[in-house]
């Protein structure tokens, strides 16, 4: 690697580090607080506090802060997270595939809404990842069943809000159960979202929020994607049910506190210390092959230059690798070296979140010498990418991002840093 190489992929760990600070989720929440207080609870009521997401118990931790008066608390987070909180429950679940922890979260979290009573406030603090730790399925829906749903859902090549609306179908807290469940207690949330665009009813599923879609759209998302005959029987039944949809959840009061886009800023502030920086684009959606070609067409200009993106792509699972959509992405990118400009570069595409897939990683680089050295460690990168291995392509090129879970979920950054 040359030293300017090296010099890049320094900045770009900095820039990307800058991105998820501005999502963090105890200052986002602070800031909002300070400007608007907490709702307080009538005379001998409660203050009842579910914190559900990745994020859960940095948001919990700041607004017990806040709370005066009785108060119940439980935080619902994923099982890397290993924060605990004085005065609160701290519940540890399964993502992105559903398991019995989480099972078991989401019965605890239906019987404390269940004890709400009018005079009592519920606040709900979202951020990314409660779809897959706060499994509630209808009756005669299994664990089993969500988990396969969501494998399925994970590996079809579909965006976070088609995959969404599908799971509120199946669930009993997705898209405004936790509102049902509450009355009549007024339900207040605040939510750091991952969904790019800040679609309210795709975060976390949406728990206090209207669904995105009926049992009809369901059914036709799973049709188009190929994956409708393999979904569990009990699932398939359900979609098909022609039997009215629940009634509107009770409007509840929901706050954005943090998103995608605040984090592009504050990457596109540190970006331009060093570079001519630009935001190229805050929606790189899609799947990996379609974003890598954006990528690659965005127009560079002389001298350093940084272009930020912010997105969430998809992948379509072909083969039996380790991987994501970022080390992915990356990997893809490295493929493409020879067209890059004949100077120093480097990309990175990393989860704000610290983790990419199944994996410890949380993205990946590329720079012009990443093919080189994977082919030096035996192994064929047009291989791996075929059978969907970018973790074990990027590992042997030294070029995994890994930041260790980070607290925060505001999707993913993606940067091309050119000397």
């Amino acid at each position: 690697m040359a030293l300017d190489t090296i010099a890049l992929r320094t900045r770009a760990r900095e820039i990307f580090d800058h991105a998820v600070a501005a999502a963090d989720p105890a200052l986002a929440l602070r800031k909002e607080l300070a400007a608007r207080p907490l709702p307080v609870p009538s005379d001998g009521g409660r203050c009842i506090l579910i914190a559900i997401g990745k994020a859960a118990p940095a948001m919990l931790t700041e607004a017990l802060h806040h709370v005066r008066g009785p108060r119940v608390a439980l935080a619902v987070t994923h099982h890397e997270n290993t924060a605990n909180l004085d005065g609160a429950t701290v519940l540890r679940a399964g993502h992105p595939v559903p398991d019995a922890a989480g099972l078991a979260a989401g019965q605890r979290v239906m019987d404390l809404l269940r004890t709400a009573h009018e005079n009592d406030r519920v606040i709900a603090l979202i951020s990314g990842g409660g779809s897959a730790l706060l499994p509630a399925p209808l009756a005669g829906i299994s664990l089993e069943d969500k988990a396969a749903l969501n494998r399925l859902l994970l590996g079809a090549g579909l965006d976070i809000t088609q995959m969404n609306l599908v799971r509120q179908q199946v669930s009993q807290l997705k898209g405004g159960g936790l509102l049902r469940l509450a009355a009549p207690a007024p339900v207040t949330a605040y939510i750091l979202s991952d969904v790019i665009g800040d679609d309210l009813r795709a975060v976390a599923s949406g728990p206090t929020v209207a669904p995105i879609g009926t049992r009809e759209d369901a059914r036709t998302i799973a049709i188009q994607a190929g994956i409708w005959a393999r979904l569990p029987g009990a699932i398939r039944a359900r979609l098909e049910d022609g039997v009215a949809p629940v009634p509107a959840p009770p409007l509840p009061k929901n706050i954005l506190i943090g998103s995608n886009r605040m984090s592009l800023e504050a990457a596109l502030k540190d970006a331009s210390r060093s570079f001519d920086a630009h935001i190229v684009s805050d929606a790189l959606v899609g799947d990996v092959a379609s974003a890598a070609e954006r990528i690659m067409h965005s127009p560079v200009t002389d001298g350093p230059c940084a272009l930020l993106f912010g997105g969430e792509t998809t992948v379509r699972l072909t083969g039996t690798g380790r991987g994501g959509r970022n080390q992915e992405l990356a990997l893809r990118i490295a493929l493409r070296a020879q067209e890059m400009p004949k100077r120093p570069w480097l990309f990175l595409s990393g989860g704000t979140d610290g983790r990419d897939g199944p994996t410890s990683a949380a993205g990946g680089f590329a720079d012009a010498g990443t093919t080189a050295r994977i082919r030096a460690a035996g192994l064929d990168p047009h291989a791996l990418l075929a059978n969907n291995d970018s973790y074990k392509a990027l590992s042997a090129a030294g070029d995994l991002l890994e930041t260790g879970a980070t607290g925060t979920n505001v999707a993913d950054i993606q940067m091309l840093l050119l000397a």
